[in-house]
């Protein structure tokens, strides 16, 4: 199962823009796939789910982790990283049954120039560790705003022609 993860729990964001386009991209090339939007994560996470306690909100969500082979991470940057509550969400999943040996791609979204090079950066180190293999190609999209249309898509010749690649890198991988 591929599990295309929005990594930011901010209500209406261009990271879950970002997601529902892959969503749809890899729909449109066979793939199915689950979305789910760290807006999701229950709202008693830190109390309830990290250092070995479980929720029953937190266990469906644990359950999609454990059978998903493959993850996408739509990275959005906060203050020059990635957003605490994807460290979080993985620190609330059990170690290191729920990523350990699984295949990821990683793609890094900013409303500044550099789309998020740095974040994706701190995520890959993340990855190395839970022994979480990442696809190379990596993708960055800068100004994501001036990337999605009225409709919320991406639609900029370049970046629809990039992400393809790593799409399909990500199918073979």
């Amino acid at each position: 199962m591929i599990t295309i993860i929005s990594g930011t729990n901010r209500p209406a964001s261009n990271t879950l823009k970002v997601a529902k386009y892959y969503q749809n991209t890899l729909m449109a090339k066979g793939l199915d796939t689950s979305l789910f939007s760290l807006e999701d994560l229950p709202d008693t996470l830190i109390a309830t789910d990290l250092y070995g306690k479980r929720s029953v909100a937190f266990e469906p969500i644990q359950e999609m982790v454990r059978q998903t082979s493959k993850f996408l991470f739509i990275i959005p940057e906060y203050n020059g990283s990635f957003p605490g509550i994807l460290k979080t969400f993985i620190d609330a999943c059990d170690f290191p049954d729920s990523f350990y040996d699984k295949r990821a791609a990683l793609v890094g979204v900013s409303s500044g120039k550099y789309g998020n090079i740095r974040g994706v950066d701190h995520f890959g180190g993340v990855c190395s560790y839970l022994h979480l293999n990442v696809l190379p190609l990596r993708i960055h999209i800068a100004l994501v705003k001036s990337e999605l249309n009225e409709s919320g898509e991406l639609f900029k010749e370049d970046t629809l022609k990039f992400t393809h690649q790593q799409m399909d890198k990500f199918i073979a991988f």
